[in-house]
């Protein structure tokens, strides 16, 4: 029997997500999640082997908790299940660790098929999250970052706010976010989130 657990913000996709799977002999839903923190700690407690994840919720990102599972339950299997394809939305999830992606408007028998798959450890990727990946792979490596942004992003990566990270690099705010911006327009992503995510990918994070 594979174990599955449902994390989305919306009550009616969860439902509906469970009606999918209502029946099925080698799949159960055991427990759902409302928001990334509680998809990690439930996806640990009930022991599940899948987790249906979606990218924007509150509390802690979807990206955020595919990390997080990738630490505590490395032998939990994440699949993606979300509206957005973007190449932002896309890398920094299959690099946290997802072991696949689809979209939304998957059909049903197509969803239970990716269950499986992913159970086996195999990955699944919508033909959109396919060909942003191939497009990722065939770009040349973008700028190198500098020393300082570097230094900006190790601190994020450590948890550190703005505020805090002027604070020890003694630099202001205002330098912060700029060095932010120049960092994520080198590393092509849009937020904090993806740029940790690409910084270790890259080598450039400990």
């Amino acid at each position: 029997m594979i174990r599955i657990l449902i994390a989305d913000d919306h009550p009616i996709v969860r439902n509906g997500l469970r009606g999918a799977f209502a029946d099925l002999p080698d799949i159960e839903v055991v427990g759902e999640a409302a928001d990334g923190r509680d998809a990690v700690t439930e996806a640990v407690r009930l022991r599940v082997d899948v987790v249906l994840m979606d990218l924007r919720m509150p509390q802690m990102s979807g990206v955020e908790a595919i990390a997080a599972l990738a630490g505590a339950a490395p032998s939990v299997r994440v699949l993606v299940l979300t509206t957005f394809d973007s190449e932002t939305d896309v890398l920094p999830a299959v690099e946290a660790g997802a072991t696949g992606y689809l979209l939304k408007d998957t059909p049903p028998e197509d969803l239970i098929r990716a269950v499986r798959a992913a159970h086996r450890g195999e990955s699944v990727l919508a033909p959109s999250a396919a060909g942003r990946l191939m497009g990722r792979v065939r770009r040349p490596t973008g700028l190198a970052l500098s020393s300082r942004e570097r230094e900006v992003l190790q601190l994020v990566a450590d948890g550190a706010a703005n505020r805090e990270a002027a604070r020890l690099l003694f630099i202001s705010e205002a330098s912060i976010k700029t060095h932010l911006q120049h960092i994520y327009d080198k590393l092509g992503v849009r937020d904090r989130a993806a740029a940790v995510a690409e910084g270790y990918r890259r080598g450039l994070l400990r």
